[in-house]
């Protein structure tokens, strides 16, 4: 009996949310599933069922594979972009500054620097987006190219060349995501007891070393989970790109990634079925990644 009493007075808290992550996430799963079986244009009370029609038409459309092809781009550079200099500065942060009173210590200020590092999170996406788009004018009003010209030297169109556009797109989302992370690294490098690191000092270990053979080792939990979200991110960037190169993926599609396709072909050409084919593509892309991430990174866990 009393058993069921706890049962139950566990299922009355979990009730509510269960009910509202059905409604508000697994049903919308769900209907995009059904409606990528279909023709639907958004608007058809009845729409026709084309069966995996679309999914056969997605293996043809080279803007599918473009996007594609761009997501992969983004797969590759901005995690290890991101983690790479995260992890530099978390460890400047916290053990950069040497032997200090009774141990390791980092940088003086270190406090001030992460609130600093930690700002661009606190912006809006379509404000970080506005900000570079004057940061990244063609002309002299442009932040780069004003300077550049004032050198003497030619002004460089970094959203309208299609070999800069996408990459220039990347520095802004590199820029906007070390912050948090070097937060993250931070407070898992506090986790960490500081004898390793003082016993490691007094064998003559260097900077390099400490870093290598103790601090990521021992964060490599943290890295996969940061590597998983950045991976996400890499999927996304939707409302970045839409403010920095319009929703075409200009110039001539170099930018375009699938959520600006999907919203295209939703709101732009009615092709509501076709779009929710891109969306059920996306999202077993992105699950598998992170499947494929967290099974391939694991191992025993190390306790400190």
């Amino acid at each position: 009996m009393e058993r069921w009493r706890t049962y139950g007075f566990v299922a009355g808290f979990l009730a509510v949310p269960i009910v509202l992550y059905t409604v508000f996430v697994i049903s919308p799963y769900v209907q995009a599933f059904q409606i990528s079986l279909t023709d639907w244009n958004g608007i058809a009370a009845r729409p026709a069922y084309v069966g995996l029609d679309n999914f056969g038409r997605l293996l043809g459309d080279e803007v599918f594979w473009r996007a594609l092809r761009n997501h992969g781009i983004l797969l590759l550079v901005l995690p290890i972009a991101t983690i790479v200099i995260a992890l530099f500065f978390a460890f400047v942060l916290n053990l950069g500054g040497g032997a200090r009173g009774p141990g390791m210590a980092g940088v003086r200020g270190s406090g001030f620097y992460r609130v600093v590092f930690f700002f661009p999170q606190v912006l809006a996406v379509a404000v970080v987006g506005v900000l570079f788009k004057a940061v990244y004018r063609p002309d002299e009003s442009g932040v780069i190219n004003g300077a550049l010209i004032r050198l003497g030297m030619e002004p460089v169109g970094w959203l309208i060349e299609p070999d800069l556009a996408l990459w220039s797109i990347i520095a802004v989302m590199v820029w906007q995501a070390v912050g948090f992370y070097v937060v993250l690294f931070s407070a898992g490098m506090a986790a960490i007891p500081k004898d390793y690191f003082e016993a490691a000092a007094l064998d003559g270990a260097g900077r390099v070393r400490l870093f290598f053979s103790i601090t990521l080792p021992l964060l490599r939990d943290t890295v996969q989970v940061g590597w998983v979200y950045l991976g996400i991110a890499a999927f996304d960037g939707f409302a970045l790109i839409q403010v920095l190169a319009g929703e075409k993926g200009e110039p001539d599609g170099a930018t375009t990634v699938l959520p600006i396709e999907i919203w295209k072909n939703a709101f732009s050409y009615s092709k509501v079925g076709y779009a929710s084919a891109m969306g059920v593509a996306l999202f077993f892309l992105t699950v598998t990644f992170a499947v494929l991430t967290l099974r391939t990174t694991r191992r025993e866990r190390i306790d400190l």
